[in-house]
């Protein structure tokens, strides 16, 4: 497993562009302020609890210091005046790779309007657009991590759909990018929640953080035989904080973002040998189903 280093191909348009790897150094990334999220109605966006908004700005506020501390650029999505209250987890309406980006479709119906305004920026910044995802296809982000820099793993399930995964598998095929293709469970149902990226983090080339209650068998099999160390993250503070102790920002090898107040999860990533920075995040992740990687998308990950 190699860490993406920029070449011929990451410079296009004169914008440096491309990612194969889901915890080499970030060194550019993509992130829209909370925005309609501020006043969004919880009931219909399907959060645990009614929005705070001060709390979360001022959360928002620190995890952006966070992700500059790391070294990385953000690229600021334009403030609009919309109702697309989940915008703000920029991983999710699409995805990059060598080259350029490819343009999803949520599985989640109110995400629906978040395809558009990710194509418009990527026009806007010169980045190419690949493909899209086209219906009846759904594919979301965070149901797709990079396995080694050639191969993306993908969980089928809610929120992305095989329609979806064929679509994808298409437009990276050319590009020597291959996808392996792993069911998820039901779990709380449809309108919860679940991506491969709920169980899965990487945090290092050959080390992660996982869910094993969730995890499906064949990748724990498969990531096992590629020679990862997976960290197990307890049970019961990944129920307490709803999925997000498991989701961190890998900002380079072994250097994460992650949420506070789950001190088993973070001693684990600690005692691995991994330098992790909290922030707190009752308000902005845990209510609303997105954690630190979710907030952002990386627009060019290695060394260079």
């Amino acid at each position: 497993m190699s860490e993406f280093t920029p070449g011929p191909g990451a410079n296009v348009n004169g914008v440096d562009v491309g990612v194969s790897s889901t915890s080499a150094i970030l060194r550019r990334v993509a992130m829209r302020r909370p925005g309609a999220l501020l006043t969004a109605d919880h009931e219909r966006w399907h959060y645990a609890k009614p929005i705070d908004a001060d709390p979360l700005q001022g959360q928002y506020d620190r995890f952006a210091e966070l992700v500059e501390a790391s070294g990385a650029e953000i690229v600021w999505f334009p403030e609009t005046d919309d109702d697309l209250a989940d915008s703000v987890f920029t991983y999710d309406p699409s995805f990059v790779v060598p080259g350029g980006a490819v343009v999803l479709r949520a599985g989640k119906p109110l995400r629906a309007g978040e395809a558009d305004l990710h194509a418009a920026f990527y026009e806007a910044e010169g980045i190419p657009i690949l493909g899209r995802i086209e219906a009846p296809g759904t594919f979301e982000g965070g149901d797709s991590f990079w396995l080694d820099d050639t191969t993306l793993a993908v969980g089928r399930g809610f929120r992305t759909n095989q329609a979806g995964i064929d679509q994808m598998a298409a437009i990276v095929e050319p590009l020597g990018i291959a996808l392996e293709v792993y069911d998820l469970p039901y779990h709380l149902g449809p309108e919860a929640c679940l991506h491969l990226m709920s169980v899965v983090s990487a945090l290092d080339a050959d080390l992660a953080l996982v869910h094993l209650p969730l995890m499906p068998t064949a990748l724990y099999q498969r990531m096992i035989e590629m020679g990862y160390t997976l960290l197990e993250a307890p049970a019961e503070e990944f129920d307490a904080s709803l999925g997000l102790n498991l989701n961190v920002l890998a900002t380079g090898p072994r250097k994460v973002i992650a949420v506070e107040g789950f001190p088993a999860t973070l001693q684990l990533m600690r005692s691995a040998g991994c330098e992790v920075s909290t922030f707190l995040a009752d308000e902005l992740c845990i209510p609303c189903e997105g954690g630190p990687t979710c907030l952002t998308r990386p627009l060019l990950r290695g060394s260079g």
